[in-house]
């Protein structure tokens, strides 16, 4: 008699070890192994980062020319015009966004070149990408937006970005700018004109 109840305890000895040491326990070790100290909260930027939306009129604080400064840019005004003056589109619609370029520390920043890569591109509604050279948008310049220096600390520039678009890309489309430190900035474009300096971004269009 004791010989059976001494081999019923060992069984359920045997039984409870067992349980004990299954997956569930592994899991639950994996779930609470702590963290590296000193490990980041959150990776940092990198090349190439896109940021969220913004509206038409809304800023983005972005990273100057070489990296060297900030630059707070506000696209403001848009407006889609079947002619420039004397001059027609190529693909059939000039789209002319105007923006306020402010440098917000203490060293003077600028926009990155085109041939750098960097700079402004548009984004049709079909996801084609369109460069700041497309068709006839060379030909077209706004005296009061054509500003192209370096913005020095507290002050600001009025600039403008022109695209040659077709009927098609230019319906409701996405502003894109390329900052300093490759980042991306995107705006929601209407598809109308829209933006507090209408009147005279028409007018300069009139020469």
């Amino acid at each position: 008699m004791r010989i059976r109840t001494t081999a019923a305890t060992a069984a359920l000895l045997l039984a409870a070890l067992t349980a004990c040491g299954g997956s569930g326990n592994d899991d639950a070790t994996a779930e609470t192994k702590p963290k590296p100290a000193g490990a980041p909260a959150s990776a940092a930027p990198t090349p190439g980062q896109v940021e969220k939306g913004l509206k038409l009129g809304q800023p983005a604080q972005t990273t100057g020319d070489g990296g060297t400064g900030v630059l707070e840019i506000t696209p403001d005004t848009v407006v889609f015009a079947k002619k420039a003056g004397d001059q027609a589109p190529k693909n059939g619609v000039f789209v002319i966004v105007t923006m306020k370029d402010k440098a917000v520390t203490a060293v003077a920043a600028d926009e990155p070149a085109p041939i750098t890569g960097g700079g402004w591109k548009w984004m049709a509604p079909d996801g084609q990408m369109i460069g700041w050279d497309s068709g006839d948008s060379s030909m077209v310049t706004l005296d009061k937006y054509n500003e192209a220096d370096p913005v020095q600390p507290g002050g600001y520039q009025w600039r403008s970005q022109v695209f040659d678009l077709t009927t098609a890309q230019a319906k409701g489309g996405t502003l894109i700018y390329i900052d300093g430190e490759e980042k991306a900035f995107r705006w929601e474009m209407p598809a109308a004109d829209a933006g507090p300096n209408l009147a005279e971004v028409k007018k300069q269009l009139e020469f």
